[in-house]
């Protein structure tokens, strides 16, 4: 599943954190990422970056990551790793561990399935 190839070009990304802002309708039962403050997240994200002055990272808004229910939810490429961020808290924790160390914050990660 996915793996590089030796002719593949480098990443344009060294990390690419995809944060779900998916909205469903009101009292669905998986609910969504969105009600749960996703955008906010995000936005909080992509300023963070900019102010640390972190390279090589772009923060995207992304459509249903069907995993709503554990939400708000953001996956981060090229690891394929899965973080709760329910807080600016959660947030500056994963840029500073994960991003910035190149480590992991376990206690934020979703189950693998």
């Amino acid at each position: 599943m996915g793996e590089r190839l030796l002719d593949d070009p480098a990443p344009y990304f060294g990390t690419h954190v995809f944060v779900c802002c998916n909205r469903r309708p009101e009292g669905d039962a998986r609910g969504c990422c969105a009600s749960k403050g996703s955008e906010a997240i995000r936005d909080y994200m992509k300023a963070q970056v900019k102010a640390l002055k972190i390279r090589g990272v772009r923060v995207n808004q992304a459509g249903c990551l069907d995993r709503c229910e554990l939400g708000p939810c953001a996956v981060m490429y090229p690891e394929g790793v899965w973080y709760r961020l329910d807080s600016t808290a959660a947030v500056d924790a994963v840029l500073e561990r994960h991003v910035a160390q190149g480590g992991r914050v376990p206690e934020l990660m979703l189950p693998a399935r």
